[in-house]
């Protein structure tokens, strides 16, 4: 397929846009692109955490349980969009790579039109389906109403929230990082904002943290939009958004996989919510602070494993293996430390910082904070477990491999359903702490083995011409 020239000056603007991650040093270019990322993650995980203050704090625990009820089932439907989305974007890094801006073009209109279809389909499915799934869970009837208002409003945002993510992928698979964190930037401080407006003067409760939330993810998505905007050879015509159907095809066979990855990663969460549920609002509010704090947990693996997904599919396309090779080497060695560092200050202050998000008398603040940390603290051990599950998948995923990290899913959920089902009955509600752990384990060996299997398929010298 025919390659377009870029002129001077689009090339310095491609440049500011965009990272070649090709060329230089491998640890270098994943850690700085992974930055950016971690930085825009801390942001978010700093609204979702005044979130969850607000709420535990203005509104009370038995607010904290209704969010967590229905967060798993807005994670169902959310994680099967966003998976679709980074599935659309593995081609897109690869044709970067590859310096095939016209395909580039057609892959990102036709990633766009279908991400538009399936968030309206999603919302029409999940509408009706959203109190009797709550029913299923066990959800508390004291808090059925609440969680039903939650879930409502988050399942209305779904079209711009897909927006956002699709353009945030988009952008990632090319190198820029810088974007999608002033995007995140942006929406923490509407969220934040928003949050002490709806929340604490206009007494909104639960539906004010949601449509915080929403309108916040809404300006993300314009920001996005516009920043891909301005990259010149994205500048899209008529014929670019003709429906493509053999490129929709590729794109809904790598990013369908990642779609039902998450999916059934959120089936094994619900599992888990229910078995929560049937042990009492306690419980279920120190299950959700966990949770809330889980962003924090795997703050940097998903920022590491972003920037693979980008240096792995960009140097697959320019046929740069021995280059993966040097990143995954490189990735490995950062995750590890960033792991180790998280975990440490997760063993040492996680009850000071569950206490920041409940409020209420001290018998049950110091029952959620109990059942929370003994969460954490198993969690912060095995914490290097899940970063480098995350590496090995993203890697898997930049070359263009989606179904085996979908089976990883699928280990996820038989190992976390496996266990928090079984163990309760052996060891009493504490069997629960151990089905996250379980989960990651059986993923990660699946995921490191099936990677070094591929990797030594691949020449170990570099087909591409010298730099």
């Amino acid at each position: 397929m025919e390659k377009t020239k870029t002129s001077g000056v689009e090339k310095i603007r491609l440049t500011a846009n965009s990272t070649d991650m090709t060329k230089g040093d491998p640890a270098r270019l994943i850690l700085f692109f992974a930055l950016p990322l971690m930085l825009g993650n801390i942001l978010q995980q700093t609204y979702t955490m005044v979130d969850t203050v607000v709420v535990g704090h203005v509104i009370g625990f038995q607010a904290l349980a209704a969010v967590g009820a229905a967060d798993w089932i807005n994670w169902l439907v959310l994680g099967s969009v966003i998976g679709l989305c980074q599935g659309f974007s593995i081609l897109v890094a690869q044709q970067f790579g590859a310096e095939d801006y016209p395909a580039v073009r057609r892959t990102v209109a036709m990633s766009v039109l279908l991400s538009a279809v399936v968030s309206i389909l999603f919302m029409v499915v999940f509408f009706p389906l959203a109190k009797p799934i709550l029913r299923l869970l066990r959800t508390p009837s004291g808090i059925m109403d609440s969680s039903l208002t939650f879930l409502y409003i988050l399942l209305g945002g779904i079209p711009v929230i897909t927006g956002y993510n699709v353009f945030a992928s988009v952008l990632r698979s090319m190198g820029n990082s810088r974007a999608p964190l002033a995007a995140t930037g942006i929406a923490s401080a509407i969220n934040i904002a928003l949050d002490i407006v709806f929340v604490v003067l206009l007494r909104w409760g639960v539906a004010g943290a949601a449509a915080a939330t929403v309108i916040a993810q809404a300006f993300s998505c314009l920001f996005c939009l516009k920043a891909l905007s301005r990259i010149p050879f994205l500048h899209l015509s008529r014929d670019d958004w003709i429906p493509d159907w053999d490129l929709i095809k590729r794109l809904v066979l790598l990013g369908a996989p990642m779609a039902v990855q998450n999916a059934v990663i959120g089936v094994g969460s619900m599992v888990v919510q229910a078995v929560v549920n049937g042990f009492g609002v306690i419980f279920v509010a120190g299950y959700t602070a966990v949770m809330k704090l889980y962003g924090l947990l795997e703050l940097a693996a998903t920022s590491f494993g972003f920037s693979m997904v980008a240096y792995t599919g960009q140097n697959l396309g320019a046929k740069k293996y021995g280059r993966i090779r040097k990143g995954m080497k490189a990735g490995l060695k950062m995750s590890i430390c960033v792991a180790g560092l998280i975990s440490v200050v997760i063993l040492s202050l996680g009850k000071q910082i569950v206490r920041v998000f409940v409020s209420g008398n001290e018998q049950d603040v110091e029952a959620v904070v109990d059942v929370a940390y003994h969460y954490l603290f198993l969690m912060g051990i095995f914490l290097f477990v899940l970063y480098m599950l995350y590496l090995y998948r993203s890697a898997l995923q930049g070359m263009g491999d989606t179904v085996v990290p979908m089976i990883s899913g699928i280990v996820e959920l038989a190992m976390r359903v496996g266990c928090v089902l079984a163990l309760p009955l052996l060891v009493g509600r504490g069997g629960v702490y151990f089905a996250e752990v379980a989960a990651w384990l059986g993923s990660a060996v699946l995921l490191m083995v099936t990677y070094y299997r591929r990797m030594r398929g691949m020449p170990r010298e570099e087909d591409a011409p010298p730099e």
